[in-house]
């Protein structure tokens, strides 16, 4: 069993004593980083690896520095980490003192692995969930920064850095990336790091608001502007004064709207409905979106002055397929919540072969899928530990032959594209000597396996090169499939607008399916 990531260090002067507690713990399934004296603890916390320890075994007799030095230093430093030291049956009284001094528990050498286990199952448990009430507090006090960010990935190491700089200026920020990966978290670890933290963070989805209200919700209006119009409305620009306006999904505004955010980011002023004057506002704009805002300028559905507007200091953030590192940590961050909401303390680690698998998923709906599914599986448990059984729907996904397309792995050269250096339509190396067949379907009843999901048929059945407009058909089709009708995204990962997808399928004859007009 893993918990999905823990770092533990220990510290001890015997050679013997380590590699014993660095066998125990491995076995455990956490990570072991060793040192030989106090000293080296204490400096290994102060750098940069010491964010990333999660529990410290501690001997209390060492050289240069004992462990009742490292505790002191530690704790003046600001290191909240777990601390379980080791004493010998002479050595209770300091054990009781290193207690005082700080540390969480102690045990006497030799050591049982059972109780050893225990102590450290439950310490990185509490850690965990500590961590989540910490992170919950500060979204809530607005206080939330980039270092209450979960991740282990140098995507996200590079969106982190940008955003700090993003934070220290007042510059309008727009955020991309699919839905799921985490936008408004980043939008809140602007604010958190800026100038305006603990000032109002108002948050708009500006996709779940009826038309006839967007108006109403973000400008606010007049007692008696309209019919029901019974009271003065105050609209989120307003509430946003003096902090940050968040706008998530802006692309789904009207254009009609669109004009008025416009005027409100150049003018910094506003006009409620039935107002005879127009009204201040101090805001910081953060806006989101998971389509790609230039393919809508194209199609004429967004305000190309907006755009640029919008998009003065652009971040991209990578889906969760693409930072699998990151999956551990998220994990152990949700069990630990969901585990203690749902009144299952028990369950506090996840089996090897559960976190490959969910390292090997997809994750179309990427962090926000990944939590419902931990929720759940927490839910199914019937043991003290999560397994590849309790997440079903991933496990009947990465053991289909379309989700193992999906899997990040070399993949055949199709025959129109083999080339002398043998690279594929994604710019991936492959081998130049793999037959070209491989990546044509096969007619059906000919003889010959049958062609993987993904894998189109470059010629008809004369041994003619197939039309362009029949691969296209075919790959749109393909795409809806793949993407379970969800038209947004078939139009992002085919690079076209959503319109021009649309006119396609009309011109193709394809038509969308009822789901996948209600996959959307």
């Amino acid at each position: 069993m893993i918990p999905t990531g823990g770092r533990i260090l220990i510290a001890d002067d015997d050679p013997v004593q380590r590699r014993l507690l660095e066998e125990a713990v491995k076995r455990f399934g956490y990570r072991a980083r060793s040192v030989e004296n106090g000293a080296e603890a204490v400096a290994m916390m102060a750098s940069a690896e010491g964010g990333d320890v999660d529990l410290v075994i501690l001997d209390l007799v060492m050289p240069e520095l004992d462990g009742m030095g490292v505790i002191a230093k530690l704790r003046e430093m600001k290191k909240t980490v777990p601390i379980i030291v080791q004493t010998a049956h002479a050595g209770i009284d300091a054990a009781v003192n290193a207690i005082r001094a700080g540390a969480q528990d102690f045990v006497v050498k030799p050591v049982s692995p059972e109780r050893l286990e225990v102590a450290i199952r439950t310490f990185m448990r509490m850690s965990a969930l500590e961590g989540e009430i910490t992170r919950i507090h500060k979204q809530a006090s607005g206080t939330f920064s980039f270092d209450d960010i979960v991740t282990r990935s140098d995507a996200m190491e590079r969106v982190i850095r940008v955003g700090r700089r993003a934070a220290t200026s007042h510059i309008p920020v727009l955020i991309e990336g699919e839905s799921g990966v985490g936008k408004e978290l980043i939008a809140r670890a602007i604010q958190g790091s800026s100038e305006r933290r603990a000032k109002p963070f108002i948050t708009v989805n500006c996709g779940a608001i009826p038309e006839h209200l967007v108006e109403s919700i973000l400008f606010g209006h007049e007692k008696g502007a309209f019919t029901g119009a019974v009271d003065k409305h105050v609209g989120k620009f307003q509430e946003a004064h003096g902090g940050t306006l968040f706008l998530d999904e802006v692309g789904e505004l009207s254009l009609d709207i669109q004009v008025k955010l416009l005027r409100a980011l150049q003018e910094g002023e506003i006009d409620p409905i039935g107002s005879r004057r127009p009204v201040k506002v101090d805001f910081r704009l953060i806006s989101a979106t998971n389509r790609r805002l230039i393919d809508l300028v194209k199609d004429g559905q967004f305000r190309e002055d907006l755009y640029y507007r919008l998009n003065v200091f652009p971040l991209w953030l990578p889906p969760l397929r693409d930072r699998p590192e990151d999956i551990p940590d998220l994990v152990r961050h949700f069990l630990a919540r969901f585990a203690a909401e749902e009144g299952r303390p028990h369950i506090s680690t996840v089996s090897p072969d559960a976190v490959a698998m969910l390292q090997a998923y997809d994750w179309p709906g990427n962090i926000r899928q990944l939590e419902n599914a931990v929720f759940r599986a927490v839910v199914l448990c019937e043991g003290d530990h999560l397994v590849a059984d309790d997440f079903p729907q991933v496990q009947a996904s990465v053991g289909s032959p379309a989700a193992a397309a999906r899997v990040p792995a070399p993949r055949p050269v199709l025959s129109h594209e083999a080339g002398s250096t043998g690279e594929t339509a994604d710019g991936d190396e492959t081998d130049a000597r793999a037959p070209q067949t491989a990546g044509v379907a096969l007619d059906e009843g000919a003889a010959g396996p049958a062609t993987p999901f993904g894998y189109m048929r470059s010629l008809d059945d004369h041994g003619h090169v197939r039309k362009l407009e029949d691969v296209e058909a075919e790959m749109i089709r393909t795409a809806i499939d793949h993407y379970g009708g969800r038209m947004t995204e078939v139009a992002r990962r085919l690079s076209i607008g959503r319109s021009t997808l649309y006119r396609k399928l009309k011109d193709y004859g394809l038509d969308a399916t009822p789901d996948a007009e209600a996959a959307e």
